[in-house]
């Protein structure tokens, strides 16, 4: 699960991890986190390009379900150079426990919600996914959230890019330690 190369001797590669990011209705916050994590490891001059298989962001309720992310999310995206996003709302469902290495949860609420699906549902028992807050990845030495922007407006979700951004940089540094850091 972890980055780290395996003990296969001289031809050991870091381990290719898989990442999904859940808030409560994948149009805001989520989808922030995917398309800025995206916009870093899946450019080919990424250090990170052949370090990370699976990216996706779903919610932990079905209300948007099929719909595309907020405006806002896109146009934030977009300001920051990020234009090829896309994406349509989903639930968190039960394969995405063995399906990915990192679930990382944008508010406590959410972190519950994942811990307790997984709880609920002896299927998952086994399940190999680290289940975690996104903002324990904040470099402040404090857990951070990541606010829902929906009902705030626009300075709202340029916080939520900042982080989004800080907690993406902060978690492939900290999980691939000896790849060396974009210069950008």
């Amino acid at each position: 699960m972890s980055g780290t190369a395996e003990a296969s001797g001289a031809d050991a590669h870091p381990q290719k991890i898989s990442v999904l990011f859940v808030c409560l209705g994948n149009i805001c916050r989520s989808t922030m986190a995917e398309g800025v994590f995206r916009s870093i490891v899946k450019d080919k001059s990424s250090p990170y390009y052949n370090l990370i298989d699976k990216v996706d962001s779903c919610g932990t309720g079905g209300y948007h379900i099929g719909d595309e992310p907020d405006s806002r999310t896109l146009s934030t995206l977009a300001d920051h150079g990020i234009t090829n996003y896309t994406h349509g709302a989903r639930r968190v469902r039960d394969s995405d426990f063995r399906d990915f290495d990192y679930i990382f949860a944008m508010d406590n609420g959410n972190l519950e919600d994942l811990e307790r699906w997984r709880g609920r549902s002896h299927k998952l028992s086994s399940s190999k996914a680290k289940i975690m807050l996104f903002g324990e990845f904040s470099g402040t030495g404090r857990k951070e959230i990541v606010q829902d922007p929906y009902y705030v407006g626009r300075n709202a979700f340029e916080r939520a890019f900042e982080q989004c951004k800080r907690f993406s940089i902060n978690f492939l540094e900290q999980t691939f330690p000896d790849v060396p850091k974009p210069t950008s």
